[in-house]
C-alpha cells in the first residue's frame, strides 16, 4: 500500500523538521505532496535542500488564507496517487514507525476508511509536554462523537490517516472557517459506515505553539464554524441507525449536543475582547448565535477571573 502525506505549508520555522521526519519513515512506500499557500516566508529554500525524489512541491499563485485553508488541504489531496492520505501540518512531526503502525492497523481492520493514532503533544523545543488520551482499538462513529463531545479527546489532523478514496467520495476535507472543526467531521464522515480503528502508539508528534490557526483567527468567524458544525451534527443525529447500540449512544448525542455547542460558545466568547465594548457587540448579535444574555454575562466573568489569574501569578 501506498501513502500520500499532504503538507499544505505556510510556515517556515519547523518545516525542515517536519519533512526531515517523514523522509526518516521505516516503511518507505510513500509520497509527499507540499503545497505552498503563497507563503511570503523563503520555503523554496528549505525544500530545495531535500534531494528526494519522493516529494512533489507545488506553489500556489494565490493564497487561500486561515480561514479559507480547507480548500489548501484539498489542494494537497488532489495530488496524491497513494492508496492513503495524511494531512501534516508544517510544523509537525512523525515518529519514524508512523507509517508501519498504520499498515498493521490497516491489514487488521481493512474496512475501515479512516484510521487514528495517539498523539505526543511537543512545544517549540520538541520536547513532549503531554500525551493524548487512550481510545479502544475499534469503535463507531457515534462513540466517536460522543466522547469528543463529552471533552475526553483531543483531535489533531495529523493523527488521522484517511483512505483516499473515502475522502475523494466524500468531496474531500469538511470545510469549515479556519478549519474549526473541520478535522473532527471530516472523520466523522469516514467513519460513517465501518467505523474507525486506533492504535495507542504515540507516533504522531503535534507542536503547539502560538502560530497554530487555533490560537488565532476573528472570534466572529469562529463562532460562525461553530453554529455551522451544531447544524452538521444536528443533521447526523437525525438519521436513526440500524445498531441498537449505536441508537442508545445517539440518543445520548442528541440530549448532549446543546450543551456542548453552548460551553464551545462560551468558550470561544471569552478567549477574546471582554472589554465592555466587546460585550456590546455580543449583545447586538446574540440572535444570530444563539447566545442569551446570561451566556455573555458568563464568557465575560470566566475571562476577568482567567486574566486576574495570571496576573497575579
Amino acid at each position: 500500500m501506498k501513502f500520500t502525506i499532504g503538507i499544505p505549508a505556510f510556515k517556515a520555522t519547523f518545516l525542515k523538521e517536519c519533512i526531515d521526519s517523514v523522509l526518516s519513515q521505516t516503511y518507505t512506500n510513500f509520497e509527499i505532496v507540499i503545497v505552498n499557500d503563497a507563503s511570503p516566508e523563503n520555503l523554496d529554500t528549505i525544500v530545495e535542500t531535500f534531494h528526494s525524489d519522493k516529494i512533489k512541491y507545488v506553489r500556489n499563485e494565490k493564497n487561500f488564507g486561515a480561514i479559507n485553508v480547507v480548500d489548501n488541504w484539498n489542494k494537497c489531496l488532489s495530488y496524491a496517487t497513494g492508496d492513503f492520505f495524511i494531512l501534516m501540518g508544517d510544523d509537525d512531526k512523525m515518529a519514524p514507525n508512523y507509517l508501519s503502525e498504520f499498515v498493521n492497523l490497516i491489514q487488521k481492520y481493512p474496512a475501515c476508511g479512516v484510521y487514528h493514532c495517539r498523539t505526543l503533544i511537543i512545544n517549540e523545543k520538541s520536547e513532549p509536554i503531554r500525551l493524548t488520551e487512550p481510545r479502544p482499538e475499534f469503535e463507531s462513529v457515534y462513540d466517536s462523537i460522543l466522547e469528543r463531545m463529552r471533552g475526553t479527546r483531543l483531535f489533531f489532523i495529523s493523527d488521522y490517516v484517511y483512505r483516499t478514496e473515502t475522502l475523494r467520495e466524500n468531496n474531500g476535507f469538511y470545510k469549515l472557517p479556519l478549519a474549526w472543526a473541520s478535522d473532527d467531521i471530516s472523520s466523522y464522515i469516514a467513519a460513517h459506515k465501518n467505523g474507525i480503528a486506533h492504535t495507542n502508539e504515540p507516533v504522531f508528534m503535534y507542536r503547539q505553539n502560538p502560530l497554530t490557526i487555533s490560537s488565532t483567527g476573528n472570534i466572529n468567524i469562529k463562532m460562525d464554524a461553530i453554529m455551522q458544525e451544531g447544524k452538521w451534527l444536528q443533521n447526523f443525529v437525525a438519521e436513526n441507525p440500524e445498531n441498537t447500540i449505536d441508537k442508545l449512544i445517539r440518543t445520548s448525542i442528541q440530549q448532549e449536543l446543546k450543551l456542548f455547542i453552548q460551553k464551545k460558545k462560551i468558550r470561544t466568547i471569552y478567549s477574546g475582547d471582554t472589554s465592555i465594548g466587546a460585550f456590546i457587540k455580543w449583545f447586538t448579535v446574540r440572535k444570530k448565535y444563539q447566545l442569551s444574555i446570561p451566556e455573555i454575562i458568563y464568557a465575560v466573568i470566566l475571562s476577568l477571573k482567567e486574566k486576574s489569574k495570571v496576573r497575579y501569578e
